[in-house]
């Protein structure tokens, strides 16, 4: 396969480049993914959204009675990830203008679960995200222009370590990935996300994607800042019987979060699809 059909997509300014592979005929390499992702030299993207049927998927024909299509999705630098909040939005969103699924409740298969979205025809894009986890934080900590804070460890699908600032300068230009200890804590890589308040259930973000590098937004990122958040209020809507929700704000824009009363967690936000086209692959 040397032409290859895609979309490009985003959600609050977290962008994906879309490849349909209803049959999974194609296995992209982790340097294809780099090179498509790559800004100057292929299409660009945060990253790359396979779109799959979970039968022609082994990582996902397990689910296939669940939900008739897998997000692959691949981080910039070619390599795997259980979930996208913003992707997986964008992934519902395209499926339904394809034709592929209709408007209204459908679930979409990820490495970090079956997932229920809600796509109008028009307006913001609803995901139910799951119930988060929250593993021990004793210890974790994120350098701070020199000091290590205390960071909360959330997982959300995929690992996060959340770290409250009091400017989002703070978090430096995160062309890197900031120093999180202890060294080891997270194996397999960590998002980090630099919070501040606003007001009252309202907080702004920024981040560090493992293989992506500073992104527009994140979307298990929100979330996990929101729950991190509501727990340092004293809110747990499984406690107090009571949901709350948060305003998240991005660089690249505003996701509202709630947290419901059975412990699940609802994202909404855009999910737009701005382009399609061919690349060849022997170009890039």
């Amino acid at each position: 396969m040397s032409t290859l059909h895609f979309f490009k997509g985003h959600g609050t300014e977290n962008d994906f480049v879309i490849v349909p592979d209803a049959d999974g005929e194609f296995a992209p390499t982790a340097e294809q993914v780099a090179a498509l992702c790559d800004r100057r030299a292929g299409i660009g993207g945060d990253g790359l959204l396979r779109v799959v049927r979970s039968a022609k998927d082994p990582a996902a024909e397990h689910m296939a009675g669940e939900a008739e299509w897998f997000m692959d999705y691949r981080n910039s630098d070619g390599s795997i990830a259980e979930m996208c909040g913003n992707g997986v939005r964008v992934f519902a969103r395209h499926l339904v203008e394809q034709g592929l699924a209709d408007a209204g409740e459908l679930r979409v298969a990820t490495r970090g679960g079956v997932k229920t979205v809600t796509v109008p025809i028009e307006g913001p894009v609803t995901v139910d995200m799951g119930v988060p986890r929250l593993p021990d934080s004793a210890g974790i900590g994120v350098d701070v222009e020199g000091l290590v804070r205390p960071a909360t460890n959330v997982d959300m699908g995929n690992p996060h370590a959340v770290v409250f600032v009091e400017d989002l300068a703070q978090a430096g230009n995160l062309y890197t990935a900031p120093a999180v200890s202890p060294a080891g804590a997270y194996p397999d890589g960590v998002n980090v996300e630099f919070v501040v308040r606003r007001a009252p259930g309202h907080v702004a973000m920024r981040v560090h994607e493992r293989g992506s590098g500073e992104t527009r937004s994140c979307g298990t990122g929100a979330c996990a800042v929101m729950v991190a958040a509501a727990r340092a209020d004293g809110a747990e809507p499984t406690v107090t019987g009571e949901p709350v929700t948060y305003t998240v704000d991005l660089p690249g824009g505003r996701l509202v979060i709630t947290e419901r009363v059975d412990g699940h967690i609802e994202m909404a936000g855009p999910a737009v699809i701005v382009a399609e086209g061919r690349v060849d692959l022997d170009r890039l």
